[in-house]
This record gives C-alpha cells, sequence and structure tokens, in this order.
C-alpha cells in the first residue's frame, strides 16, 4: 500500500493556513477534478478522493489538531512503543479514536509498565485479582469501554462507537411556478465512497410556498452510520428560477400593470396577470402613475402557516401615446385640453395676485 500523501501538500496550503485558505483551495481543486466533469479520468478521480480527504481532516479542528501532532497515524488509530513479549508497555503509547458523539480523541502514554501509571491514577481498581495487567474488570473511561481482560481479550465494545453517519447536502432547482404551487421530483445524488461512486434516486416533495435558498431536510437519506449509529440527513437547497413579469419577496408577489392615458383619467377596468390566471382590477378615476392595486390572498403560501398567503401587489403605470398613435381629432382634442388646463391656471394665479 503506497504511502499517504500530505494533507497541506495535497490542497496546496502551508501549515499555518486558516480555515478560510483552507476552504478556498479545497473549493478550487473540487471544481478541477470533480467527476462531471472528468468522466473516464481515473488520475481526476484519485485527485478528487484525496481533496475531500485532505478536507475532511483539515476543516474539522479536533481532526486537524490530532493530524499536526501525530500525522496520519494519529488519524488512523497507529500506535508506537507497544512490546507485545513483556508485561505492559515499554516507551510511549499513543493515538487516537472517536468518541461515541463523533469526538476525536487523543491519548499517549509514556513509561515502563501500565500497572505504574493506572496505578498511580486509579490505584486498584483496574487491577484484577493476578495483580498485573488490567485484570478482568471492566471499566469505562472517557467515553469508552475497557472489558474482560482489557486489551488482551477483550478491547472496545462496538456499541460504545456508534456514530451518526454524515449529512449529505445536495442542490436542486425548481421552476417559479413550481416553487408556488409545490411539485414532486427525482433527483440523482453521486455519493464518493471510497470503494467509489455510487449514483442513487430519490423521490422528495417541495412543499407549495418554497422559497429561493432554502433547504429542505430528508431524516435519514444522508450517509451512513458506523458502529450500529443511524444515518445521517440529506439537505437539500432550493434554487427557484425566475418568472418573467414576476417578483417573489417572501409570500407576496410584485408584478406592473400598463394603463391607457384614458384610462388614468376617466377610469375602467384592466387585466393583470396572476400566478394562478388572470383577473379583472378596477381603475378609479384618476388613477396616477406608480399607483399600486393589492390583491388580497393572491401570493404565495405561509411556509411558517400553511392557511395564510401572501398577496400580491400591482404597480399601475400609465401609457402615454406615441405619436403615431394619435389621430387627428385626437390631437386637436389634447391641445384644446392643454389650452384649458393653462388657462385654468393661469387664472388661479391671477386670483392669488389679486
Amino acid at each position: 500500500m503506497g504511502t499517504k500523501r500530505d494533507y497541506y501538500e495535497i490542497l496546496g496550503i502551508n501549515k499555518n493556513a486558516d480555515a478560510a485558505t483552507i476552504k478556498k483551495a479545497y473549493r478550487k481543486l473540487a471544481k478541477k477534478y470533480h467527476p462531471d466533469t472528468n468522466q473516464g479520468n481515473k488520475e481526476a478521480e484519485i485527485c478528487f478522493k484525496e481533496v475531500n480527504e485532505a478536507y475532511d481532516v483539515l476543516s474539522d479542528p479536533e481532526k486537524k489538531k490530532v493530524y499536526d501532532r501525530f500525522g496520519h497515524a494519529g488519524l488512523d488509530g497507529n500506535t508506537t512503543g507497544y512490546n507485545p513479549y513483556g508485561n505492559g508497555f515499554n516507551g510511549s503509547y499513543s493515538g487516537s479514536y472517536r468518541d461515541p458523539n463523533g469526538n476525536y480523541r487523543e491519548y499517549h502514554f509514556e513509561g515502563s509498565n501500565m500497572d505504574d501509571i493506572f496505578g498511580d491514577v486509579f490505584g486498584d481498581m483496574f487491577r484484577g485479582n493476578t495483580g498485573s495487567g488490567f485484570g478482568g474488570q471492566s471499566f469505562r473511561g472517557n467515553g469508552s469501554r475497557f472489558y474482560e481482560g482489557g486489551f488482551g481479550r477483550g478491547g472496545f465494545r462496538q456499541e460504545d462507537f456508534r456514530q451518526k453517519g454524515e449529512d449529505y447536502h445536495a442542490d436542486i432547482s425548481v421552476s417559479f411556478d413550481e416553487a408556488f404551487h409545490g411539485c414532486d421530483k427525482i433527483i440523482s445524488l453521486q455519493e464518493q465512497r471510497t470503494q467509489g461512486q455510487k449514483v442513487r434516486s430519490l423521490q422528495i416533495h417541495v412543499p407549495a410556498g418554497m422559497e429561493d435558498g432554502k433547504s429542505i431536510r430528508l431524516k435519514g437519506k444522508g450517509m451512513p452510520g458506523s458502529g450500529g449509529g443511524e444515518p445521517g440527513d440529506l439537505l437539500l437547497k432550493v434554487h427557484v428560477g425566475q418568472k418573467a413579469g414576476f417578483e417573489r419577496k417572501g409570500a407576496d408577489i410584485y408584478t406592473t400593470v400598463n394603463i391607457p392615458f384614458t384610462t388614468a383619467v376617466f377610469g375602467g377596468e384592466v387585466t393583470v396577470p396572476t400566478v394562478d390566471g388572470r383577473v379583472v382590477c378596477k381603475i378609479r378615476e384618476g388613477t396616477q402613475s406608480g399607483s399600486k392595486i393589492r390583491l388580497k390572498g393572491k401570493g404565495a403560501v405561509s411556509m411558517k402557516n400553511p392557511t395564510v398567503h401572501g398577496d400580491q401587489y400591482v404597480t399601475v403605470q400609465i401609457q402615454v401615446p406615441s405619436p403615431g398613435q394619435l389621430s387627428p381629432e385626437a390631437r386637436q382634442k389634447l391641445r384644446e385640453y392643454s389650452q384649458a388646463l393653462s388657462g385654468r391656471e393661469k387664472s388661479c394665479g391671477s386670483s392669488s395676485a389679486a
């Protein structure tokens, strides 16, 4: 089996790199060697695995601490200094393991005999009737258990190292209407494992009213646990597409409608598009450009309370006719209106001066 490369070397950073630098280096390399852009490239596949393994360790403060001190041997649980032919341990003994809560623990002893170490600290509680080694008793310490003869005939019990699987993060894209009404989607997830890549398909439900950037949690659909631990969760970040003419803020929808100049002056009706279809709205006489019409309950359903819907706000814009749209008669009428309005303003000004 080949020697593992240094994790810092893999990411191209030095040992003093901070968390942000580590993350930046990982993202750059993960994108470079990702299987989706390097199909059939075995070398890229190996590099991708190395990059993920290096980031998994260096992004975790506890793992990084162990790695910086003991290297790969510390993470693998390898030890030094054990004399299989002596009575106890000679020299030093060090290593690491993961406790039931998923935290890395490290240990190291120095001395010629484990009886002396534990005897000084714990007295006779770890010694059996024979007076040497750990005896035939069991004890628990630091979240782990030695039992039935300690290292020689037992070791660690598997149930003491149950660990929940890691959460799996993925992205999903839906249209504006799918997020508004809710939908079912079938997604394919490509998982990177030590045995290679595995693709699995899942049917997921996107609830009505889903907002852009929110996540859906699927319990137990993440990575498998170890030692009998429960699997992690699947976290899907939802990206909602845009829809021409519509803007969404929370549960409210915002649109714009254009009305003729005459409708603004005399009032009337206008057809307004909504996500569910078109509705007819009344325009009041003398409506100004920029006025807003509220369509109650025409927004999206609230994610906090499914019985509550947002509103749709319609901004009114008045269309000014272009010269080509006006007939000679219409132009003449508008001039007469302009003159009448101008005369009225002059009359009001004269009255004020008097």
